[in-house]
């Protein structure tokens, strides 16, 4: 039985008596329990960028596989399966916890997340170089397609377009071509952290440092590290 995690609060609705049988013709949530899958959802996808203000979510709770045969059911819980967001396009599971036969199962929810973020103003080849009077900010759903969207303008200019994008697009870390902080060869700083600790050495990168990949880094002892590039000369190790 997978693990879950329940809902912060439940409430008379959370714990809701259904008729499973007639539920599972119809694939309909009902009413009561889709305000809890809501809840839920809508909680957990403001926790995920709580440092985020003025964030505006709204879930959309879709229909259950009515090919579904539910034993009757006194108690059903909504929970986060693990490993899935409460993002974009995703499932919130529904565990029956009092009756005759428990069963587990999952219904399809889409969360969008509106917030204030960079788009274009107008459609752009790949390859192309942005500058500031090619984005505006507009109040868009970041959560409509992976890759953090780009909030502040700086993160963008001077970057290259990966592939073409149409005008009103939301800019996303994903649509741009990887940079190189450093070539091979190149001295660099390495720092590592940990809980309570902090580390920093200088050593020679024995690749170049791409942006999102692994570089290695061979120190004064002669040992070899294994970190990632983060900005010009620079190269964190996590623990």
């Amino acid at each position: 039985m997978p693990s879950f995690r329940p809902l912060p609060r439940l409430t008379a609705t959370a714990l809701c008596v259904l008729a499973a049988h007639a539920w599972a013709q119809q694939a309909e949530v009902p009413a009561e329990l889709r305000n809890e899958v809501t809840r839920l959802a809508e909680e957990a996808a403001t926790q995920r960028d709580a440092q985020q203000p003025g964030l505006k979510v709204k879930v959309e709770v879709g229909q259950l596989d009515p090919r579904l045969q539910l034993a009757p059911c006194q108690r059903i819980q909504p929970y986060l399966p693990p490993g899935l967001p409460a993002w974009g396009r995703t499932r919130i599971g529904l565990k029956c916890i009092q009756g005759a036969k428990p069963w587990n199962i999952s219904v399809p929810v889409t969360v969008h997340v509106y917030r204030n973020a960079q788009v274009l103003r107008e459609a752009l080849p790949g390859g192309t170089v942005l500058d500031a009077g090619q984005m505006m900010e507009a109040e868009v759903d970041i959560a409509a397609a992976p890759g953090a969207a780009i909030l502040d303008p700086a993160q963008a200019v001077g970057r290259t377009l990966s592939r073409p994008l149409a005008a009103g697009a939301t800019l996303r870390v994903t649509d741009f071509k990887p940079r190189q902080w450093f070539a091979a060869g190149s001295t660099v700083h390495v720092v590592a952290s940990g809980p309570g600790w902090s580390a920093a050495t200088e050593g020679q990168a024995m690749n170049p440092g791409i942006e999102g990949q692994l570089v290695r880094v061979k120190v004064d002892s002669g040992k070899l590290l294994v970190g990632r590039p983060t900005a010009d000369g620079w190269v964190e190790i996590s623990p």
